[in-house]
C-alpha cells in the first residue's frame, strides 16, 4: 500500500463523509470494522437536524441549539453550522440517501426534544443512520481516491518536532502497523462504552480522546457525557434505543402504576432537553416506581411500519409496543466534549483535525440538542476537507514551507494479549464510571473514581484499556474541577448552575492529572 498523504481513522459518518468530499485527492481510512455496517452513525435512529421547513430559519435552529446548551454553546460556531445544514443534507441526498418525502416530493420532517420546529430529516421513522452509512459506502467504493484499510485499530498518534506525522495501529490478530501521513484526521466516535448501559457499540472506548490527550492535544468540555432516556432496559450491550421522535409524535413517559411523571417535572413534559428527562428516568428508577414509554395511543398498530427499528429491539425481548410500554433507562449516549478544535476542525496539534464525537466545537455545550450530532459530523466533515485542500495537495506544510516528507509502513510484533486482569479491571471500571461519574455525581463519588482509574491506567497491560483508562479520567477530573451542575454534568452537592463556570472547560492530560493528584487519587 502506497503511504497515504492523509489518514482518517474511523469509518463512521465524520470520516466517510470526509473523505469523499476530499475527492479526487488520495485518502486512506484506517476503520477497525466494516465500512457502512457498524459504529455510532450506523445505528443513529433519529435523522439530521436542518431548518428546510417554510418558516423556519437556521437562526431559529441555532437558537434552540443555544438554548440547549445551558449557556456554554459557541453561538457563531452554532449558527455557522445551522446555515450549512441545508448545503449538507442536499449533499447526502445528491449521493442517494432515500430520505422520507411527502405528498409532494418535500422533506417529511419530524419534531424531537428542544426543537421549537419539526427539522429532523429522517429514513424511514427511525433508519436514517443505516441508510445513510450505507448509502456512503456503496459512493465510496465507487470512488478510486478513497483506499479502505479494514481490521486495524489506531491506539497512538506519533508525533515528530511538534507536529503529527501518523499512527501506530493494531490489527484484530495483534499485529502493530506504523503508518505516516501528512494529514490526520480523528473520527474515532465517543466514549459510550466506558459505561455499563451504553446505547454506543464496542468501538466507541474513547480511543481518540485518549490518544489525541497523550499526543499533547487540548480537550475541551470532557465532563459532559449525555445520558439518552429512553433505552429500552432489557438488559442487552449496548443497550437498544427508543427514538426520541416517538416523544416527538406524542409518546409519554409512565411509571408502573401508569401515572404519567414529567408534566410535574418541566413544562416541557416529555420534550424537555435531553438532561431532564434522563434525570426524571433515573429517579423514577432510583425509587423502585420504574419508567416506560406508552406509545399505545401515538402509534399504536402503526409502529412496526413507522418505528421498525425499535419495534424489532422490542418483540425480540417478548415486548409488543403495540400494546404494552416499553420499559426504559438512561444509558450514556452521547459526548459533548472531546478534542478541542476551531471552526474549521484544527486541532491544537499541528497536522491533526477531529470531525464527529471525538471532536469538541463548541456546538453542543453542556446538552446536545436532539440530531444535531449527524450535522455536526457532515458539516465539519466538509470543513476540514476543505482546510485540507487548501494546503499543496493535502499536505500539512512543515515551517521552512516543505511537505513532510513520508516513511515507510512498519510491522511491529505484539504486545502481550490483554489479560483476564484488564478483563476485570475493564468491568471494574465501567462500574465506576456508572456508578460514580454519570447521571448524578458528587465530590466524593468522583474522587473515588478517580483512584479506581488511576490504579486501572497504572496496572493495565493492554494498550487499549489504558486509553480507555485516560479517557476516563479526563471526563472525571473535569467534573470533579466542575463544581456547579451544568446541562448533562448533574453535581448533587453543588445543585445549581453558577455564573463563574458559564464557560466551556479546557484541559491536557497534564492538566487533568494534576487535578488528580491534588485530589489524592
Amino acid at each position: 500500500m502506497a503511504t497515504p498523504r492523509i489518514l482518517i481513522i474511523g469509518g463512521g459518518l465524520a470520516g466517510a463523509f470526509c473523505a469523499l468530499k476530499l475527492a479526487p485527492l488520495r485518502v486512506a481510512i484506517l476503520a477497525p470494522t466494516p465500512i457502512g455496517a457498524s459504529g455510532s452513525s450506523f445505528w443513529a435512529q433519529g435523522g439530521i437536524a436542518a431548518a428546510v421547513e417554510e418558516g423556519d430559519t437556521p437562526e431559529m435552529h441555532a437558537a434552540d441549539t443555544v438554548a440547549a446548551g445551558a449557556g456554554i454553546v459557541d453561538q457563531s460556531v452554532a449558527l455557522g453550522m445551522a446555515h450549512e445544514a441545508r448545503a449538507r443534507v442536499n449533499d447526502l441526498a445528491a449521493f442517494g440517501v432515500p430520505f422520507d418525502r411527502a405528498a409532494l416530493g418535500q422533506l417529511a420532517l419530524s419534531r424531537e426534544a428542544a426543537h421549537s420546529r419539526r427539522r429532523v430529516v429522517r429514513v424511514k421513522g427511525d433508519t436514517a443512520g443505516r441508510a445513510i452509512m450505507e448509502t456512503l459506502a456503496r459512493q465510496m467504493a465507487k470512488t478510486p481516491s478513497i483506499d479502505v484499510i479494514e481490521g486495524f485499530a489506531a491506539e497512538e498518534i506519533i508525533t515528530h518536532d511538534g507536529r503529527v506525522i501518523g499512527v501506530r495501529a493494531r490489527s484484530a490478530a495483534g499485529a502493530w502497523r506504523d503508518i505516516p501521513c501528512a494529514a490526520l484526521v480523528l473520527a474515532t466516535g465517543g466514549v459510550g462504552r466506558l459505561y455499563r448501559v451504553t446505547t454506543n457499540p464496542k468501538e466507541a472506548r474513547g480511543a481518540g480522546l485518549a490518544m489525541a490527550a497523550h499526543a499533547g492535544a487540548v480537550i475541551a468540555d470532557a465532563e459532559f457525557v449525555q445520558f439518552h432516556p429512553t433505552a429500552i432496559d432489557i438488559g442487552a450491550d449496548p443497550a437498544p434505543l427508543a427514538t426520541e421522535s416517538l416523544r416527538g409524535e406524542g409518546a409519554i413517559l409512565v411509571d408502573r402504576h401508569g401515572r404519567r411523571f414529567m408534566p410535574d417535572i418541566d413544562p416541557a413534559a416529555e420534550l424537555a432537553p435531553r438532561d431532564v428527562v434522563a434525570r426524571a428516568v433515573f429517579a423514577q428508577i432510583a425509587a423502585g416506581r420504574g419508567a416506560f414509554l406508552d406509545a399505545r395511543q401515538a402509534v399504536g398498530a402503526e409502529f412496526p411500519t413507522r418505528f421498525p427499528t425499535v419495534y424489532a429491539s422490542c418483540m425480540a425481548a417478548g415486548i409488543d409496543p403495540v400494546t404494552t410500554p416499553i420499559p426504559i433507562a438512561p444509558a450514556a449516549h452521547y459526548h459533548m466534549g472531546g478534542v478541542w478544535t476551531d471552526a474549521n476542525g484544527r486541532t491544537s496539534l499541528v497536522g491533526l483535525w477531529a470531525a464527529g464525537e471525538v471532536a469538541s466545537t463548541g456546538v453542543h455545550g453542556a446538552n446536545r440538542l436532539a440530531s444535531n450530532s449527524l450535522l455536526e459530523a457532515i458539516v465539519f466533515g466538509a470543513r476540514i476537507a476543505n482546510d485540507i485542500r487548501r494546503t499543496e495537495d493535502g499536505g500539512q506544510r512543515t515551517d521552512d514551507g516543505k511537505l513532510c516528507p513520508p516513511s515507510s509502513v512498519l510491522c511491529r510484533p505484539s504486545p502481550d494479549a490483554a489479560s483476564t486482569e484488564d478483563a476485570a479491571m475493564l468491568e471494574e471500571l465501567r462500574d465506576a464510571m456508572s456508578s460514580k461519574v454519570g447521571v448524578i455525581r458528587d465530590g466524593a463519588g468522583l474522587t473515588s473514581a478517580l483512584r479506581t482509574i488511576a490504579r486501572i491506567e497504572a496496572e493495565a497491560k493492554d494498550i487499549e484499556l489504558r486509553n480507555m483508562a485516560t479517557a476516563a479520567l479526563l471526563i472525571a477530573t473535569a467534573a470533579l474541577a466542575r463544581r456547579e451542575s451544568r446541562g448533562a454534568h448533574f453535581r448533587s452537592d453543588y445543585p445549581a448552575a453558577l455564573p463563574e463556570f458559564a464557560h466551556r472547560s479546557h484541559m491536557t492530560l497534564e492538566d487533568a492529572r494534576a487535578i488528580a493528584r491534588e485530589a489524592g487519587s
